[in-house]
C-alpha cells in the first residue's frame, strides 16, 4: 500500500515517545539521565531514525534536552521552573472557567463529564491510597478531557504539557516522601462535581487550592536537586 511505511513509522515514532515519556514520569528515568540514539535504538530494537524523531518531539515538549556531541538528556527542572509552571498553568485555567461562566458549556458536556468523573474516582483513589504511577496516569487523563470542556485544542495541548512537565519535576521529590499519600492533592471527584453543578465560585476555590497545594509542597522541598 503506498506511505504504509511513512505511516508505520510515524507510529513507531509516537510509540517510543509515549515509552519513553512514561519511563521518565515513572521515575526510571530520572532528572539528568543521558543516553544516545544508538542506545534507545538497541533499547526497543528498532531503527535509529524513529528514535531520533520520537527525541526531537520530547525535547520540543520540553522534557529532554540536547546534549552536544553526547545525545539527549532528561531535562533537570528546579522548584522556580515548577513554581512558573503552576503560575502559568492557574493563568490559564482561570480564564476557562470564567469564560464557562459567562458563556456556558458546550454541547454534548453532560456526556465527557460521564468519563471525566470515572477518571477523578480513580485519580482520587490512586492519591489517597499513595499509588503515584497510577495516579499520574489518570490525572494527565483527567485534566485533559476536564480542559477538552472548552473546545480549544491549542489550549488543551498547553496545560497537558505543563502538567506533564510538573510531573517530571514532582516524581523523584514525591518518591522520596516519607507518608507520601499526605503529598497528593485529591480533589478531583470535588472539581467534577462543581463543574456538573455549574458552581463557578466552588470550581475557582478548587482550582486554587490545588494551584496552592502544590507552592505549599514545593516550599517544603530541600534545596539539593533531585538524584
Amino acid at each position: 500500500m503506498p506511505g504504509s511505511g511513512a505511516v508505520t513509522r510515524n507510529t513507531l515514532r509516537q510509540q517510543i515517545a509515549d515509552a519513553l515519556r512514561d519511563e521518565v514520569l515513572a521515575g526510571r528515568l530520572p532528572p539528568g539521565t543521558e543516553f544516545t540514539v544508538k542506545q534507545i535504538a538497541e533499547q526497543y530494537e528498532v531503527s535509529a531514525t524513529p528514535v531520533r524523531e520520537a527525541l526531537v518531539d520530547l525535547s520540543a515538549q520540553g522534557l529532554l534536552e540536547l546534549v552536544q556531541h553526547r545525545g539527549f538528556r532528561v531535562r533537570i527542572f528546579s522548584v522556580d521552573d515548577f513554581r512558573g509552571m503552576i503560575e502559568a498553568r492557574a493563568l490559564v485555567v482561570d480564564g476557562i472557567f470564567r469564560r464557562l461562566a459567562e458563556r456556558g458549556a458546550p454541547a454534548g458536556t453532560g456526556e465527557m463529564l460521564v468519563s471525566v468523573r470515572r477518571r477523578a474516582e480513580e485519580a482520587r483513589r490512586a492519591a489517597q491510597s499513595g499509588s503515584l504511577e497510577v495516579l499520574i496516569g489518570y490525572d494527565l487523563r483527567f485534566w485533559r478531557e476536564l480542559g477538552g470542556l472548552v473546545g480549544n485544542t491549542y489550549i488543551s495541548e498547553f496545560l497537558h504539557r505543563i502538567r506533564v512537565q510538573c510531573w517530571v519535576f514532582a516524581v523523584p521529590h514525591l518518591q522520596r516522601e516519607p507518608q507520601l499519600h499526605a503529598a497528593l492533592w485529591d480533589g478531583h471527584s470535588d472539581l467534577v462535581e462543581a463543574v456538573t453543578l455549574a458552581d463557578g465560585e466552588a470550581v475557582r476555590r478548587i482550582v486554587r487550592g490545588y494551584n496552592q497545594h502544590g507552592l505549599d509542597w514545593a516550599a517544603r522541598l530541600p534545596v539539593l536537586p533531585p538524584k
